[in-house]
């Protein structure tokens, strides 16, 4: 009787461990969007913006339309995974913040038709920025967490940028 006990015990004590740790795991994800503001393939464009005002990236109203590659490395010839695809909004009087909202549309073969919605207040001053990953669809249905930017690579003549994403993601 005591070893049945003691194997229902066990039995147990293993199914909470394994559902505690199932329930506190986290993803991580690493992949570069290839931003490009001019030029014939630019993928970021302001859409509309304030009457008599440039509409400019720091200029409070402007809204700007995103259609950037994703990438698996910094460089723009690295593998595609997918687009990132939303608006931006200059949201803050003095340009200082965007807020953000877009979609990761994956295309690549592990993550096909899944996407991430991130959103959240990006301020364009700081080296790592932090939004927020609301929700995904696909393979990431119900996940929630957070994301850090960082610009890697910005050239001024071509106005392109890599920016690295770190997403960490939880059930």
């Amino acid at each position: 009787m005591a070893s049945s006990k003691f194997f229902s015990f066990s039995l147990l004590l293993f199914i909470s461990i394994t559902l505690f740790y199932q329930a506190n795991a986290q993803t991580t994800l690493n992949f570069y969007l290839q931003d490009t503001a001019k030029g014939p393939g630019a993928t970021v464009t302001p859409i509309i913006g304030l009457p008599g005002r440039d509409w400019t990236f720091d200029q409070f109203g402007t809204i700007i339309a995103v259609d950037d590659p994703v990438t698996m490395g910094p460089s723009p010839l690295s593998t595609q995974v997918g687009r990132a695809q939303g608006v931006l909004v200059v949201s803050a009087k003095d340009g200082a913040n965007v807020n953000a909202i877009l979609s990761i549309v994956f295309t690549n073969a592990e993550f096909s038709g899944s996407t991430l919605q991130i959103q959240g207040v990006s301020r364009q001053h700081e080296h790592y920025k932090e939004l927020s990953v609301v929700s995904g669809t696909g393979r990431f249905a119900f996940l929630r967490g957070y994301t850090t930017l960082e610009t890697v690579v910005y050239d001024p003549a071509t106005a392109h940028s890599a920016i690295r994403f770190n997403v960490t993601l939880r059930p």
